[in-house]
């Protein structure tokens, strides 16, 4: 962060005790076009990865909704949302650009009350259109899906007044995983213009492996060793790894038997600048014993401190 006025005028007086005053006045416009950068890193739009996990937390109160909603309180309240959501999975890549998305219940089996939940939110066109010109048309416009349940039982306790324009951002499942860091990279202008960007999925995602009778279930050996090396990768910034999973640990076939919940947060990680922004954990924690409720935090609240 910025070094504070008092050390700026501490740093002052000494230079200009030892040092010619052009060379001085050199040293003051440096450290105020680096004070600029910070203050530019600083009002970017922060990015998060949050661990969806089950339908049931809509009504359920626990650790994690209560997390959720403190993070909604924390950050900067965002122009729009756009989430890239695990269960959004596509031939191609789209952008969502109905005014008016619909709410999508893609989820099966539960009580009936989760399917009384309304989550009505405007759409925003214009960003998902100024997304599809930055893409080149490599992410096409559509006003075909909504909102899933990746993205709106999220946000459904984040901002509950549902005031806040939201979009997706499709999955192309057919691509390597590098494919989706070349996109991230297309999203970063976002950041920019108050945008709040979401990659929704799991850490760990092994739904046969699930304990359903029991949410607080102990977690298995394998989700908890996957899910503390991926807080490792993300700490030390070697977000390359997380294009070669098995790399970060060979329990990775169990923690996902298939990637769906795994490349949001490539698109999470890959939106931020490791060396000027720190991460942060908001969220730790296992539901029903193979789960990962993992949320991470990339980048600088407004207040400039870290989201947790």
């Amino acid at each position: 962060m910025p070094m504070d006025r008092r050390a700026f005028l501490r740093l002052l007086a000494v230079l200009a005790g030892v040092r010619p005053w052009a060379q001085v006045f050199a040293e003051i416009q440096a450290f105020f076009r680096s004070w600029r950068r910070e203050e530019e890193i600083t009002r970017l739009m922060p990015v998060l990865f949050v661990g969806h996990g089950s339908p049931m937390n809509l009504v359920q109160e626990n650790s994690f909704t209560r997390a959720l909603r403190r993070l909604g309180r924390l950050l900067p309240r965002p122009r729009a949302i756009v989430c890239i959501s695990a269960h959004w999975l596509t031939r191609g890549s789209w952008v969502q650009v109905s005014a008016r998305p619909e709410q999508i219940y893609d989820f099966y089996g539960f009580p009936e009350k989760l399917y009384r939940i309304r989550y009505r939110v405007a759409g925003e066109p214009e960003v998902g259109k100024a997304i599809w010109r930055r893409s080149g048309g490599r992410i096409l416009p559509t006003a075909r899906w909504g909102i899933d349940h990746g993205t709106w039982t999220v946000l459904y306790h984040m901002y509950p007044r549902g005031d806040i324009p939201v979009l997706q951002v499709s999955i192309d499942y057919r691509r390597p995983l590098a494919y989706h860091v070349e996109l991230a990279r297309v999203l970063r202008f976002l950041r920019e213009q108050g945008v709040l960007i979401i990659g929704s999925g799991n850490i760990t995602h092994n739904l046969s492996e699930g304990q359903w009778q029991d949410v607080d279930a102990q977690p298995y050996d394998w989700a908890m060793e996957f899910d503390a090396r991926v807080k490792e990768v993300l700490q030390q910034g070697a977000y390359d790894l997380l294009l070669h999973p098995v790399r970060i640990s060979r329990t990775w076939a169990i923690a996902h038997p298939e990637p769906s919940h795994w490349i949001p947060l490539i698109y999470s990680a890959f939106l931020h600048d490791w060396e000027k922004e720190p991460v942060s954990f908001p969220y730790e924690g296992f539901q029903y014993g193979s789960i990962s409720m993992r949320c991470v935090a990339f980048g600088w609240a407004m207040s400039g401190k870290r989201l947790e």
